[in-house]
């Protein structure tokens, strides 16, 4: 896989998706009241997006043709 998330967008994605994830958990943990499946759906959204974060490579980016890794 060639990778093509760097710089800021990793860091975003590195900072902002277990904080998403957090949420969820604690949605799911009825701690925030936004529901099971909202919580569930965060949860999910915060582990895809922290994973594209350590891997450097999204599919939606490849897809788009967009490329924030500077080589």
């Amino acid at each position: 896989m060639e990778q093509n998330v760097g710089g800021f967008d990793r860091t975003a994605r590195l900072v902002g998706g277990p904080i998403v994830a957090l949420v969820g958990i604690l949605a799911l943990l009825q701690f925030v009241p936004v529901g099971t499946a909202v919580g569930a759906a965060l949860l999910a959204v915060g582990l895809v997006v922290f994973g594209t974060g350590v891997t450097q490579f999204c599919l939606l980016h490849r897809l788009l043709g967009i490329n924030t890794c500077q080589r």
